[in-house]
């Protein structure tokens, strides 16, 4: 062996190092991109999280809606319901009849 070929690399060894080199340069940019995504991510958690208390009040408000009335009596229910039914119909009559006009 000679001391030419000790000091010199050889051409694999330099490519290798530039392949090393390359994909040393594509991790930090990996790891960058990936450092926007969190902070993106962090943005969108911290603006979903200012909705919470909006979210509260509209899910308590939806729970409030959602509850059947108490009957007052089984008769009392079907007639009410009837009374409403009747009157949907004389409106939606009453509105069609406006617009034949």
């Amino acid at each position: 062996m000679s001391s030419n070929g000790t000091r010199e690399k050889s051409f694999f060894e330099q490519q290798r190092e530039a392949l090393i080199g390359e994909i040393a340069m594509s991790f930090e940019h990996v790891l960058a991109n990936i450092n926007k995504l969190n902070r993106s991510l962090e943005a969108v958690v911290a603006v979903g999280n200012e909705f919470s208390s909006v979210e509260a009040l509209w899910s308590q408000f939806e729970n409030v809606m959602a509850k059947e009335p108490e009957p007052e009596g089984k008769a009392g229910e079907g007639g009410a319901k009837g009374e409403r039914e009747g009157s949907t119909e004389k409106s939606e009559g009453a509105s069609g009849a406006s617009g034949e006009r």
